[in-house]
């Protein structure tokens, strides 16, 4: 099972995640979230356990515990839902695209704020 761990220490670290599953059972993989630019923390993390019964005791002995000085919140982990992504070649970049007129005057279209209504 895997189970997500929330409201971590910044000073959490793998192992010492780990330490506190593995009370409760065999831990597959223990990992602290980290950002990509600072390397700091983020607050949360996966711990991976094979046995779903040693699981369910961890999440039920350990979510609103303190661990390293903060209560945490754990629960089964949910898989994250897929965005929908229009063609392939966006590269995730976002909406993107349309010409927006661009006088900076009420967003109208370019027309100085004057505003047409559409006969159709």
């Amino acid at each position: 099972m895997d189970i997500y761990v929330g409201n971590l220490a910044y000073t959490t670290s793998d192992e010492s995640l780990k330490v506190a599953f593995e009370a409760y059972g065999e831990v597959t993989s223990a990992r602290v979230v980290s950002d990509r630019m600072t390397g700091r923390s983020k607050g949360f993390g996966f711990v991976e356990m094979p046995d779903r019964t040693q699981a369910q005791a961890a999440i039920d002995a350990l979510n609103g515990k303190e661990l390293d000085g903060r209560t945490i919140r754990v629960n089964e982990s949910q898989p994250k839902p897929r965005e929908e992504r229009g063609g392939g070649f966006r590269g995730g970049a976002g909406g993107g695209g349309g010409f927006r007129g661009g006088s900076g005057r009420g967003g109208a279209g370019g027309r100085g704020g004057e505003r047409r209504e559409s006969r159709w």
